[in-house]
């Protein structure tokens, strides 16, 4: 359900994945206020993507999770009153920020290990209310798990399919 207008938005594979997404994207960095609804959400998800965006960046840490669940919230509504449709959109989310301390929380619920990797997007797509999402991102890496470890924990979760694609 791609606009029914011509838009004249640059699209460009996303690295060696086979996406083409939109040369600019709607990234959802925002801190936790109970002010944000789906609603306003919706909104904006809707009027950049009838301006040709079709990229959607979240990651867990934005609004401590807030942020996949309104964008969540919006691609739903959006799917509902047939806007698009949920392969018009490439969604990405993000593990690991670095912003929290290791006394802060569980000492696994961050991390670029296989268990915070692996729990963490299990956790994203409970928030975003999706049922995959094409672009997993490292925000960066961590000094404490091997980087071995991080791309196999990647690679299990690609295998598993819920996402299309990881890139670091």
């Amino acid at each position: 359900m791609a606009p029914s207008t011509p838009i004249k938005m640059t699209h460009r594979f996303l690295g060696n994945s086979g996406l083409l997404v939109s040369k600019l994207s709607l990234r959802s960095w925002m801190a936790y206020d109970e002010k944000y609804t789906v609603d306003a959400w919706y909104e904006m998800v809707k009027m950049t993507y009838q301006h040709g965006v079709n990229f959607f960046d979240t990651a867990e840490i934005y609004g401590n999770g807030q942020a996949e669940e309104l964008l969540g919230g919006a691609i739903k509504k959006g799917i509902a009153e047939g806007i698009w449709s949920r392969e018009d959109l490439i969604i990405s989310t993000k593990k690991f920020n670095g912003y929290k301390g290791f006394t802060d929380g569980g000492p696994n619920d961050q991390g670029n290990s296989r268990k915070h990797i692996v729990e963490g997007l299990k956790a994203s797509l409970k928030r975003l209310d999706l049922d995959y999402i094409n672009v997993v991102f490292s925000h960066r890496p961590e000094p404490y798990t091997p980087i071995e470890e991080t791309v196999r924990a990647m690679s299990f979760v690609i295998n598993q399919g819920p996402q299309e694609s990881y890139h670091r």
